[in-house]
């Protein structure tokens, strides 16, 4: 039995891409398994051009795991043509409507991944994994049969961030007694940093001076006008000394990021699971968010979520985690213990191949 995981690239930093190699991982007891991509920046493991998929997986007992996260005419071909298992994992789609102002290629690029939903939905597949409940629930009303739909979530890398070593350099220039507010994500409409930046606002003007938020994520050139606009809104506000983009980082330098954040700040309009969140609780960060999309499944009782977006609601909360050091402690606690039960690699795994058994020969 030859078992294919297909997606679109592969790339450091990507929940999608430490999902596919999460999978790929726990299937290595089978000898016969491969990861296949149009484009990928790793060596390891080796990675298979896409295209090579169709003579890879020759038997109706083969398994193709197709990550479906954008539109990719290929991965919808390939659904349609191959005479095997196939598995779907969807980790949701951008709505078209956060890009359209700032980029007419992402915008276009998240139309046709939007619309590839009900195709792929209603294609003849034995098995949809979803990486949320919401996620799941959008594919079952584009027409995937519920009896076939799990929910499961996406695997990451946060046991590389408990085995290495905290950027000391990072820890250094940010132990200093100030307030740290972090936050993890591709700088991206969808993740609503006006948002973000007006509720750090309301805390560093109301609350603490003596107070930084720091944005991790990569910036694109594509979204050049979307970072203007955020720099533009941090100059206006007075807060160029407060902000700190940070961009694409080291495994060491998240680590570090992590052990000096006093609170985790997400303020995102649009998530399928947002890993970060589950980074925040393995690492013991307080969490306080705006509760769209899938981050209340995600976070639970973990946080303090907001579903009025209200940045001085998120400017309180703050206040709240920074000043009750029993709070801070308590949801600190709350997040460990969600992770533990819900969230390690391990319990990933057992809803993995629990899932899989539907698909896998007896």
């Amino acid at each position: 039995m030859a078992i294919a995981i297909l997606t679109p690239s592969i790339t450091t930093g990507d929940a999608v891409s430490n999902d596919v190699l999460g999978m790929y991982r726990v299937l290595q007891e089978h000898d016969n398994v491969r990861i296949f991509a149009e484009g990928w920046n790793i060596d390891e493991p080796r990675i298979l051009p896409s295209p090579r998929v169709k003579s890879f997986l020759r038997q109706p007992t083969d398994i193709l795991i197709y990550h479906y996260s954008r539109g990719w005419n290929p991965g919808l071909e390939m659904l349609n043509e191959l005479n095997c298992r196939k598995v779907i994992k969807y980790h949701n789609v951008t709505p078209p409507e956060f890009m359209a102002t700032y980029s007419s290629d992402l915008a276009n690029m998240c139309m046709e991944g939007r619309r590839q939903l009900a195709p792929i939905a209603q294609s003849n597949c034995d098995l949809f994994l979803s990486a949320s409940a919401y996620n799941m629930g959008e594919l079952v009303a584009a027409g995937a049969s519920a009896d076939k739909s799990f929910v499961v979530a996406p695997f990451h890398h946060v046991n590389r961030l408990n085995s290495i070593e905290a950027d000391a350099r990072v820890v250094n220039q940010y132990q200093n007694g100030g307030v740290n507010i972090f936050t993890v994500g591709r700088v991206a409409p969808n993740k609503g940093h006006v948002a973000l930046i007006q509720a750090f606002a309301a805390y560093h003007r109301d609350y603490n001076q003596n107070s930084r938020l720091i944005i991790v994520g990569k910036e694109e050139t594509r979204l050049a006008k979307y970072s203007k606009l955020l720099r533009q809104l941090i100059k206006r506000l007075g807060l160029k000394h407060a902000v700190n983009f940070a961009g694409g980082v080291s495994d060491h330098e998240l680590k570090a990021y992590y052990n000096v954040a006093d609170v985790f700040l997400m303020t995102s309009e649009h998530e399928g699971f947002c890993v970060p969140l589950v980074e925040a609780m393995a690492m013991k960060v307080p969490i306080t968010a705006y509760a769209s999309s899938a981050i209340p499944e995600t976070v639970g009782p973990a946080g303090i979520l907001w579903h009025e977006r209200n940045p001085y609601l998120l400017a309180e909360s703050i206040s709240a985690i920074v000043k009750d050091k029993g709070l801070a402690r308590g949801l600190s606690a709350m997040g460990w213990r969600r992770y533990q039960q819900l969230f390690t690699n391990e319990q990933i795994r057992k809803q993995f191949l629990g899932a899989l058994n539907a698909v896998l020969p007896n």
